[in-house]
Formats: C-alpha cells, sequence, structure tokens
C-alpha cells in the first residue's frame, strides 16, 4: 500500500529513500482523523516513529504547497530525551523536507552552543533539540517560539524517567497555546497521561503496540554462564555469531572494562556512554553504522530510539533493571522488518529474577550454555567454505597469480596458507564452563521448606541425597552476626553456584564451614579467588572436627599476687586509708 499523502515534494523524499510501504503507525498519523489534531500515539520501537510525526506535521507547516515558507523563527519544535536520538532524529528530518527547502537546527548538549546560536539566528523550520539545552537556549533568548506552529514529544515516556519532567514544562509553556502537540510513547504510564491532559487539546489516542505481545522479529534466548565468566561467555557468543553487535551493560566502569578487553583480544570494538563527549560518540555510533566496528559496548544511552541498520545482535551482558529497558534494548534490533537476535547472560545467582524479567515482559526465551571452542571452530570453518573469497569468479590477473604458486607450492600447501590466513584476524575463543542447569525445587519442597525453618545458629542441611561435597569455611561467625540468611545469597553470588548445591552449613564463634557439591567445587574454588572478589573471604577447609586434635600441652601454675607488709611504725599510705574506709561503708 502506497503512503496516502498528496505533497509532491514529501512524495519524492520517500521516494528516493525507496519508502513503499507504510507502517502501521504512518498509516494511522495520515488517516483523515488525525488531520491538524494533537495526537498521543503509542508504538512498538522500530516502527518508523521519526518518519510518522515527520509526515504528520506537513499539513500543518507545508500544506498543499511544494515549498515551505521563508520563516526566522522556527515553525516546528521536536524534543528529544538524548542527544543521540536527537541527532538521528535531525537527520531523518532533514531528508524528509530536503525537497521542500526545510531547513532543520539541531540543539544538543555537549556540542558547540554558540554554533547553534548563529544557526538560529540564521532562521530555521524545524529545532530538534534535547530539553536541557533547549531550555537554555530559550532563557538566552536565542531560541524564540513565537511562530512555533507544532511541538513533538519523541520517547516521552524516557524523557520524564530521566528526570526532564521541569524542562518540559517550562518548554511547552513557551510555546503559543493554540499549537499543535504531538505526544510519541513506547507506553502510555499514568505520568504520560497526566502530561497530555495539561498540554493537549482534544488529542487523538493512537495505540499500535499490541497488548502483552513481544516484538514478533526479535528471537530471544538465554544463555547460562557463571558470574565470573562473563567476559568469556561474550567473547565466544560474539565468535560464534559473527554479526554486528551491541552489548549493553548497566555501568560505565564494566563499559569501559568489557571494551578494552575486546580490543586487546583483537574485536573491532567501539565504547558509548554518558562519560564520552558528543563528538567521541558520533564518532562510536557511525563507525558501527559504517561497518568500521563490528561490536559497541554501551550503557542504556543506546537504549532509546537509536537506528542502527543491519544490527542482527543484542546482548545484555548485564540485565536490564525493568521490563522497559529490556525491551528497549532489545529494540535495536529486529527494526523496520528485519529479524534480530536478542542474548541475554544469566548467571546462576540471577535466574530467578532474569525469570521474571521474561516473565513479565511475556518472553518466552530458549534458554542454552555459550558455544565452548570446538563449536566456534566448526563455525568457522563453515563459514570459510562459504566464504564469497572462494565463490566469486577469478581475475585474469589472480588466476596468472595462482598458477605462479601452483608451480612453487602444491595445491593442499596453498589451501593450509589461505586457512592461516583466514584464522589470523579471527580472536581466539575463550575457555568457559558449561552450567548444569540447577533442578527446580518442588512445591512440596517448598512447603516443607516452609513448615520447618531453620532456626538461626543452627545447623543448616541443604543436601540430603548424599552426594560428595566439599568443605570451605570464612572468617565470620556468631560474633559477627552469621546468619544461613544472608551468608547462602552471598556464597551463590561470589561463587557463580546455585542454592542446590550447597550443603550443610556450621555456624561457630569465629568462623563458618560450608559445604559445596563436589562437581561444582572446582568451579566455585576458581570464582572466590580470582581478582577483585573482596566481599568475602573464603578458603578450602575441612569438614567440623575432622583435623587433628590439638595437644593443648601443661596448663601454667596461676600465682597469687601477695602485697608485702608494711614496716612497723610506718604510717598507712593515702590508697591504703581509701581502701579501708571504702571496706568499712559496705560492711556498714
Amino acid at each position: 500500500m502506497p503512503f496516502p499523502i498528496k505533497n509532491p515534494a514529501l512524495a519524492r523524499a520517500l521516494a528516493a529513500r525507496g519508502y513503499n510501504d507504510p507502517t502501521e503507525v504512518q498509516l494511522a498519523v495520515l488517516a483523515p482523523e488525525a488531520l491538524d489534531r494533537d495526537l498521543l500515539v503509542s508504538a512498538q520501537t522500530g516502527s518508523g516513529k521519526t518518519v510518522a510525526f515527520g509526515l504528520a506535521l506537513a499539513s500543518t507547516i507545508l500544506g498543499d504547497a511544494e515549498r515551505l515558507p521563508n520563516t526566522i523563527l522556527p515553525l516546528v519544535l521536536v524534543i528529544a530525551p538524548t542527544r543521540e536520538l536527537a541527532l538521528q532524529v535531525h537527520a531523518e528530518l532533514t531528508w524528509l523536507y530536503e525537497q521542500a527547502g526545510g531547513r532543520v537546527v539541531s540543539c544538543v548538549g555537549g556540542m558547540d552552543a554558540r554554533r547553534e546560536q548563529r544557526l538560529l539566528a540564521a532562521g530555521c523550520h524545524i529545532v530538534v533539540g534535547t530539553p536541557g539545552r533547549l531550555q537554555d537556549h530559550i532563557n538566552r533568548g536565542a531560541l524564540k517560539l513565537d511562530e512555533c506552529e507544532a511541538v513533538v514529544l519523541d520517547e516521552a515516556d524516557e524523557m520524564l524517567d530521566l528526570g526532564f519532567k521541569d524542562e518540559l514544562e517550562f518548554i511547552l509553556s513557551a510555546a503559543p497555546q493554540t499549537r499543535r502537540t504531538l505526544l510519541f510513547s513506547a507506553t502510555i504510564a499514568r505520568e504520560i497521561a497526566n502530561l497530555a491532559r495539561k498540554y493537549q487539546q482534544n488529542a487523538l489516542r493512537i495505540d499500535t503496540v499490541a497488548r502483552n505481545q513481544p516484538h514478533a522479529d526479535i528471537e530471544y534466548r538465554a544463555i547460562r554462564v557463571g558470574g565470573h565468566e562473563i567476559e568469556q561467555g561474550l567473547v565466544n557468543l560474539l565468535r560464534f555469531h559473527d554479526a554486528r553487535a551491541l552489548v549493553f551493560c548497566s555501568t560505565r566502569d564494566t563499559v569501559r572494562h568489557l571494551h578494552a578487553s575486546l580490543l586487546a583480544r583483537g574485536f573491532n570494538a567501539v565504547a558509548l556512554s554518558g562519560e564520552l563527549s558528543q563528538n567521541e560518540r558520533n564518532t562510536a555510533l557511525n563507525a558501527l553504522r559504517e561497518g568500521r566496528a563490528q561490536v559497541c559496548i554501551a550503557t542504556d544511552v543506546a537504549a532509546r530510539g537509536l537506528d542502527l541498520p543491519d544490527l542482527d545482535l543484542v546482548i545484555h551482558a548485564d540485565l536490564p533493571t525493568n521490563k522497559a529497558s529490556l525491551l528497549h534494548r532489545s529494540g535495536r534490533t529486529g527494526r523496520a522488518g528485519r529479524k534480530g537476535m536478542c542474548l541475554v547472560l544469566v548467571s546462576p545467582s540471577k535466574r530467578r529474577r532474569a525469570e521474571l524479567l521474561l516473565g513479565s515482559a511475556n518472553i518466552e526465551a530458549i534458554w542454552q550454555d555459550p558455544p565452548t571452542a570446538d563449536q566456534i571452530k566448526t563455525r568457522d570453518q563453515e563459514r570459510l567454505l562459504e566464504d564469497e573469497i572462494l565463490t566469486a569468479a577469478p581475475t585474469e590477473d589472480e588466476l596468472a597469480l595462482g598458477a605462479k604458486l601452483l608451480e612453487r607450492q602444491d595445491a593442499p600447501t596453498i589451501a593450509a596458507a589461505l586457512i592461516r590466513l583466514y584464522r589470523s584476524h579471527l580472536p581466539e575463543p575463550a575457555n568457559v564452563t558449561i552450567q548444569a542447569p540447577a533442578p527446580r525445587e518442588t512445591f512440596a519442597a517448598r512447603l516443607d521448606r516452609a513448615a520447618h525453618p531453620v532456626r538461626e545458629n543452627a545447623p543448616y542441611e541443604r543436601r540430603t541425597d548424599n552426594a560428595p561435597m566439599a568443605w570451605f569455611r570464612s572468617p565470620i561467625g556468631r560474633k559477627h552476626n552469621a546468619d544461613p540468611k544472608w551468608l547462602i545469597p552471598l556464597i551463590c553470588r561470589l561463587g557463580g553456584i546455585t542454592k542446590a548445591e550447597i550443603g550443610a552449613i556450621r555456624i561457630f564463634d569465629r568462623e563458618t564451614k560450608f559445604e559445596i557439591a563436589q562437581d561444582a567445587a572446582e568451579r566455585f574454588a576458581a570464582a572466590i579467588t580470582a581478582p577483585g572478589v573482596t566481599d568475602l573471604l573464603v578458603e578450602p577447609s575441612t569438614a567440623p572436627g575432622a583435623g587433628p586434635a590439638r595437644d593443648p600441652g601443661p596448663r601454667p601454675e596461676k600465682t597469687k599476687f601477695i602485697r608485702p607488709a608494711r614496716p612497723e611504725g610506718a604510717k598507712p599510705t593515702e590508697q591504703e586509708r581509701r581502701r579501708k574506709n571504702k571496706v568499712m561503708k559496705k560492711t556498714y
């Protein structure tokens, strides 16, 4: 179905970009009932929202004319939550209105504010910016909204989550009351609805998000990996899939660490976080878009609105904080009808949290182990045999050089050299421990545990299957308020094990001894001795009472202090008089 748009300038721009079939949200904003009205739109990520509101604005600022009118003050203001999204919206609206003579100016933090002021003073039709920078320009008088005919709030829910409510209210109050207000959001929460009621008039509600339905074009997989082997699991996933990937981390420190580690391993990787300058962030994104980088390690600054073509893989190295973050991170792939894959790295201690998170988003993920080094090498062989370097037709120069090689070496030797050359640029796979899925506790077992709770400081029996166990100790006991309630989660997190792999726990005055299943003991010992683990000192031990008895030796004789007698005729000392008076007071 073609775009239902009559303006020839916009029609030519869409055709030049290959936009032939409109998406659901684009059709909805172009419907007759949406013409020149305030809009409250919720749409799935990757559904073409930027082009949608760009087309919806045409009836207000362009009408049937082929070119926009000459103006100094802007006709449209678009507000976006992040710098990257604002610059992306600026690029989209630039090509959409280019043939209509549209001038689009971006105003974002981290860029030259004086240059933005000069562009605003020269005149423009559309201004795209972030809340803080837009408010700053309004306060300085560089941005005047007296002739503004429409305001667009893109990703409004994210702007409220980031604490931009005051800035939004200030900007909206500075715009004329007669303007159109278009509000786009992934979800219409209570705060968004309140904002719409306050600043919109007779708004048309457009909802293209299927309730409780995950993105159909994204395949989800949960990867079981030890808590101390997240990096190794990530390396093997990147090597196995060999696709352009976006890796999400929860902190800037993790981004720095993984970025440096991947570079050292030979990956073409870039980093993206809030601590980088805007130019550095733009350079990283351009490298990923243009194929000069294969992997981007990012915080949630890249989770909203970024359109990265040919991005086939999203990896959650750290679990998202909530359902919205999970969906927005994952939505960077599977865009515009393309298929994508989302991988969630899950350590044993975070298994339950990951299940709840996926369940809240109604996502059924496939649970599997990370690929091993042998599987990666097998995949490399398949890719080599299908590589275009072998399937492409050779040129005459290449055939001539090949003949000279065959004169010097036989065919197997040349083939082996080709294989070595192919493998020379591939990073080495990492060794990972396959995490056996933990047995799920039955409902009857949970009822029995609830009916017989563990008494404080009592022996804690976890395993009753007589499986071989290994003992460990920690210098924390009753004097340090040791309790299984907080010891068990800490042991699981530090050692990358599950509760089912913990046996008996014995708490003494100054130390605690506990059992770990023998098949997990080696992995547990490697995890607790890894660099940077300082939360709890743990070391191998013997069973309580199993060590050799200590010989205390003869007990020293007690000696009693005898005060020397006072010489005859000597007066009592002041200390003796006070002691005598004290005894007399107690007696009488």
